[in-house]
């Protein structure tokens, strides 16, 4: 049985992950566990982005990777997604993940330059199947990178 992990405050000086939410699975909907954080400042609560981790395994997850984020406009070029996503990789090593995909547009050229200052490197560029929900708002590829933690 999953049991979500006392991960609520993650810092490194610089920013932090306050959780937002712990959303269990849905084996019904194909889900697997997830936390969802707001990415902050250290010294401040207000979110300057989002980012999420699911937590196992399943078909969805070769497609949509197991972290996602998105960072506010007026503070990218910070690395914040890239120092955000060493963050919660913790929450990940707690659950045992030792890997993690991390996937992108072969477009978005920011997300997969994150990918690259972790170290993830760069599996293949998958064409997304017809039934997928990213396919469904008008996605057509997805980059799948592996990170190590």
């Amino acid at each position: 049985m999953f049991e979500f992990k006392d991960m609520d405050f993650i810092t490194d000086g610089e920013i932090a992950l306050r959780i937002h939410e712990k959303v269990p699975g849905n084996p019904e909907k194909e889900f697997v566990p997830a936390y969802k954080y707001n990415i902050t400042l250290h010294d401040s609560e207000e979110p300057i982005g989002i980012i999420d981790v699911r937590i196992g395994e399943n078909e969805k997850l070769y497609y949509g990777g197991h972290i996602g984020y998105i960072i506010e406009e007026a503070y990218r070029g910070n690395a914040y997604a890239s120092k955000a996503c060493r963050l919660i990789g913790k929450v990940s090593k707690v659950h045992g993940m030792d890997k993690v995909t991390i996937t992108c547009n072969p477009d978005n050229y920011p997300s997969r330059r994150t990918c690259e200052k972790l170290g993830a490197e760069l599996i293949e560029i998958v064409d997304l199947p017809e039934y997928n929900d990213m396919y469904k708002e008008g996605k057509r590829q997805a980059c799948r990178y592996i990170w190590t933690i």
